[in-house]
């Protein structure tokens, strides 16, 4: 019988769409990358979907986050979010959670609870203690690096933490990890692209993005980013 996930079963099978059907992911940072994580996680089936972020949306979010349209604006992310998925799949079951994951706020999530973890978040603090928290409970995890001042998404590519090159996050990460004796098994995707400086403009403005270093970003790269996570917790999920 056609059902809106028919195409899907094509090329995962019927046990394929059962297990996503009865997978619990997490995404946390549902912006410029986790929203088309989000997105693509919603159209395969993923039953049970929590999502995590504090911001909302804003001016400058229309040039790249899905969810970002006029309308939304001043919305808070998970909420316009959870909207949506809801729209594509009445039947899932979706968490809206506003907070950011950081150290201090790790306890309030038990991360055990989900079968797949992604993180497409921003700030460092908290992409090292989820990283941290998943490699100890062995909760498989994946993890976006700099989407942020490139423009070549076809450089993107998956590969453990330990294999990265170029990305300045990646380094930071790999660093901060290795103090804390994690190795091996962090899968990330990040960009072998040169990160380009950002040119500044004038008056307020430049003052803002000097003072702040705020990246360019382009409606692509994120996008592409967001696509290969979810692809690779689908194929991932669907395996198990």
């Amino acid at each position: 019988m056609l059902n809106q996930f028919s195409r899907t079963e094509l090329l995962i099978g019927t046990e394929g769409v059962q297990r996503l059907k009865a997978a619990k992911v997490a995404v946390f940072g549902v912006g410029g990358v986790g929203g088309y994580t989000v997105e693509a996680l919603a159209r395969s089936g993923v039953g049970a979907l929590d999502l995590f972020d504090n911001d909302t949306f804003c001016l400058t979010n229309l040039n790249r986050q899905l969810h970002a349209t006029h309308k939304t604006l001043g919305q808070y992310k998970v909420d316009a979010v959870r909207e949506r998925v809801l729209d594509i799949n009445p039947e899932a079951k979706v968490g809206a959670f506003r907070t950011f994951y950081l150290p201090e706020t790790a306890e309030q999530v038990d991360l055990a609870q989900y079968d797949y973890v992604v993180d497409a978040i921003d700030t460092i603090a908290g992409k090292i203690e989820l990283a941290v928290r998943c490699y100890e409970e062995k909760i498989p995890f994946m993890a976006s690096m700099g989407a942020g001042n490139k423009l070549e998404a076809a450089k993107l590519e998956v590969a453990d933490l330990f294999d990265t090159s170029v990305c300045p996050l990646a380094k930071v990460m790999r660093y901060e990890l290795k103090r804390r004796g994690i190795g091996r098994g962090i899968k990330v995707v990040y960009s072998r692209e040169v990160p380009i400086v950002p040119t500044v403009g004038e008056g307020r403005e430049a003052e803002q993005t000097h003072r702040r270093q705020l990246p360019g970003s382009t409606a692509f790269v994120p996008a592409a980013a967001g696509l290969i996570i979810a692809g690779e917790a689908i194929r991932d999920l669907s395996r198990r």
